[in-house]
């Protein structure tokens, strides 16, 4: 069957697509149609709407194995022609988005660059602090350094003991869901012993203290450059890493081991009263099976993940504070990315030293 589309009068698009423009690409995609012709008919003024008509009319024909013929008026046939000239341009659109998937990639890597300059130069920083506290010339006054143990220690015991007693109580009762199937309840107590030692009481505690001591650093650190404070320590002749940053990266690096004992201690507890109570276990038996089945090793590499999340908490909520700018707005930024930076660096630690610890098979 033969179909015949004429196009005249007036093509703009103002007045859009005609309907029988789209009745036209209807019968081509619907009917058996074996050959299509164009022709042009009074024909008056037209913009790019009829060439984008006839392009995909031509198109779906072309789709369908259908011959076309064309009787156009010969600009409209060559405009018609170049837009089927180079096959390559169905790609372009692909190609573009993957040239700008890749220019967006290049251009966060190439962003990313200076930031891990100053990250690192920041690093140098505080190791060089810490290099003139050993000789005695660091400007760290011994009493920020208290007051930030006591901030990082003492005031977050409630918050830690509820969270990881909490945890210690989830682990315990989901593992129970699946041995209580096969009337092994006693080894709950090796569950919540090595997990909450080994790893989930150290990430318990990094994640609380990120979101209390390291948006707090962050928070008071920018406040001071907003107000001016850290110039004024820099033309007073005071390294602001000496004042600022080093005594809460030590009190917060020596706090964090002692907290995931505590933290330790804590979950231990909450799997203790699960097994006691909904699994019917005696205590001296929970509490037997508990040292038969964890060791001190466990304990050791927990205290050594909590070090490390420490010295990262510290580390990102000061430097956030550092690089504040000086509005309400940068504290909140500043606070809000010592948080993230904290949690995700958490993450990718506990990633990397769970596989060095099975690698070394500790």
């Amino acid at each position: 069957m033969s179909l015949r589309v004429s196009v005249g009068g007036q093509w703009s698009m103002d007045a859009g697509l005609p309907s029988a423009a789209g009745q036209a690409l209807a019968d081509v995609a619907g009917r058996r149609v074996r050959e299509l012709r164009l022709e042009a008919i009074d024909l008056g003024r037209w913009d790019t709407s009829l060439l984008v008509f006839l392009v995909r009319i031509v198109k779906a024909a072309r789709a369908r194995d259908i011959s076309v013929d064309m009787e156009l008026p010969d600009g409209l046939k060559r405009l018609v022609g170049m837009a089927f000239a180079v096959p390559a341009q169905e790609g372009a659109a692909r190609a573009r988005r993957e040239e700008a998937f890749l220019a967006a990639v290049g251009g966060a890597t190439l962003d990313m660059l200076p930031q891990l300059a100053l990250f690192f130069r920041f690093i140098g920083e505080i190791t060089a602090s810490f290099k003139r506290l050993l000789s005695g010339r660091a400007q760290m006054r011994m009493q920020d350094f208290t007051d930030a143990i006591y901030e990082s220690g003492v005031l977050a015991l409630p918050i830690i003991a509820l969270t990881s007693l909490l945890f210690g109580l989830i682990l315990a009762f989901v593992g129970a869901v699946q041995l209580t199937r096969f009337g092994a309840q006693i080894y709950v107590a090796g569950l919540v012993g090595i997990g909450v030692l080994r790893v989930m009481g150290a990430v318990m505690v990094g994640i609380v203290m990120s979101g209390r001591v390291g948006a707090s650093y962050a928070a008071l650190i920018g406040s001071m450059q907003v107000n001016e404070e850290v110039d004024a320590l820099s033309v007073a002749g005071i390294s602001p890493v000496d004042f600022l940053v080093l005594p809460r990266v030590l009190a917060l690096t020596l706090m964090t081991p002692l907290l995931t004992l505590y933290a330790d201690v804590m979950g231990i507890l909450g799997g203790y009263f699960v097994g006691v109570t909904m699994l019917d276990l005696n205590p001296a038996e929970y509490v037997n099976a508990t040292m038969q089945m964890t060791s001190f090793r466990h304990m050791c590499i927990g205290l050594a993940y909590g070090t490390v999340f420490g010295v990262i908490i510290s580390v990102a909520g000061c430097r956030q504070g550092i690089t504040c700018g000086r509005s309400a707005r940068a504290v909140g930024l500043a606070t809000t990315a010592a948080v993230v930076h904290s949690i995700v660096g958490i993450i990718v630690a506990t990633a990397i030293l769970t596989v060095v610890f099975n690698v070394l098979e500790i």
